[in-house]
Order: C-alpha cells, then sequence, then structure tokens
C-alpha cells in the first residue's frame, strides 16, 4: 500500500532493494468492509484517504504465487516475496517498476520471477507488445484489477479496506501492513479479520479467474 503516499514513478532494481519492506496481511471476501467499519472505529482508526486506482494490469503465472507483477500507470511494476513472519505475514520487496517501452533486461527479469521463459529478440518493449506475449504464453494470464481504496492508521499501521474488481468480479478487501510487525497484529485483531486467511492479491486473482 505504499502507493497510497507516494507517487507512481520509475525505480530501477537497485533502487527498488533499497526499499524497507513492509510485512503484510491482507484478506479478501465478502462482507469484509462492513466488518472493518464496525471495529476500525474503536480501534482508534485516522482517516487518510479514498482512491479510486487507475485501472491495473496483474499478470498471473501458474508457476509461482511469489511474483507480484503488474501495470499501472505506464509503469511495469515487481514485488517479489522475500519471507514469511512468526505470525504468518508475507514480506514483498519491490524490484523495481520500469517505463515502457522497457528494456530487455528488465522485461527477462521480470519473466524469470515468474517462472517463465519466454524469447525476448529486441532491445526495447511496448506495453501493448509485452501484453501479447503474456496473452499467447501457456503459462500465464493478464487480469484487468480495478480498486476502490479507503485509507486509514490505527496506532500508526497503514491499513485499508477496498472494492476490488478482477476482470470486473466484486471482492472485497482489508490490508494491515508494517515493519512493526507486533504493531500489525495488534491492528489485525482489532479490526476483526484476525481469523480470516491470509491472501495475497496474486492467489486472489487466481482464485476469481479459475487459474
Amino acid at each position: 500500500m505504499n502507493d497510497q503516499t507516494t507517487r507512481n514513478v520509475a525505480t530501477t532494481a537497485e533502487e527498488a532493494a533499497k526499499i524497507t519492506p513492509r510485512a503484510e496481511f491482507r484478506v479478501f471476501g465478502h462482507g469484509i468492509v462492513e466488518t472493518v467499519e464496525a471495529k476500525m472505529w474503536d480501534a482508534g482508526a485516522r482517516l487518510s484517504q479514498v482512491r479510486r486506482m487507475p485501472a491495473e494490469t496483474y499478470v498471473l503465472s501458474r508457476l509461482t504465487d511469489l511474483a507480484n507483477v503488474k501495470v499501472r500507470d505506464g509503469l511495469l511494476d515487481i514485488k517479489e516475496r522475500v519471507g514469511v513472519t512468526p505470525q504468518g505475514y508475507e514480506i514483498f520487496q519491490p524490484a523495481g517498476k520500469f517505463r515502457f517501452p522497457v528494456k530487455r533486461a528488465e522485461l527477462a527479469a521480470i519473466f524469470a520471477a515468474l517462472a517463465v521463459e519466454v524469447p525476448l529478440d529486441a532491445e526495447n518493449y511496448a506495453f501493448e507488445t509485452f501484453v501479447d506475449m503474456v496473452r499467447a504464453h501457456p503459462d500465464l494470464v493478464a487480469v484487468t484489477v480495478e480498486k476502490v481504496r479507503h485509507g486509514f492508521t490505527v496506532d500508526g499501521i497503514v491499513c485499508e479496506f477496498a472494492e476490488v474488481f478482477f476482470n470486473g468480479a466484486l471482492v472485497e478487501s482489508a490490508c494491515c501492513e508494517s515493519e512493526d510487525h507486533g504493531g500489525l497484529e495488534k491492528a489485525v485483531a482489532a479490526l476483526g479479520i484476525a481469523d480470516l486467511p491470509n491472501t495475497n492479491y496474486i492467489r486472489a486473482a487466481k482464485r476469481v479467474v479459475g487459474l
């Protein structure tokens, strides 16, 4: 959820590696927004902002759930899971945001993170070409994702609830993330979502589209 407060700008893999990743607990389903709205004020929530995000294209791989690859605002964005906390919270490390046309070496690294091999003969690749390559690959699927995100904090922990549309199908979501794992655990419990399965965007999208 870092993009709630920072601009979506291109970054190199080297720059992204310097970002300290946050642990994240996220849930998907129905009735989640009602649950969070009923709990958040008693938890001392402080509202930040509501954002209707621009449409994004997520790239799903049949072969891995460890790479979060999406396109938003003309940038090819990748995060890779680098760990799981004792509480089961996932840690995704930003690995770069690349502006189209994307260089061959950058695209090769992204396909490698998706655990697939794709021949790359050109020096640079436009968005349309990238999407065509994804759609042509038997182990990759492109999914359109739209979100309305309601951001807030609980005792300094960044939280949100959201309406998420995967190829037009509505699913509700809620999330807490922080470098403070103890504080994260308290926020998750306070919002009434601790007993729901921790599910990242990749697994949720796969479930909705039947991958």
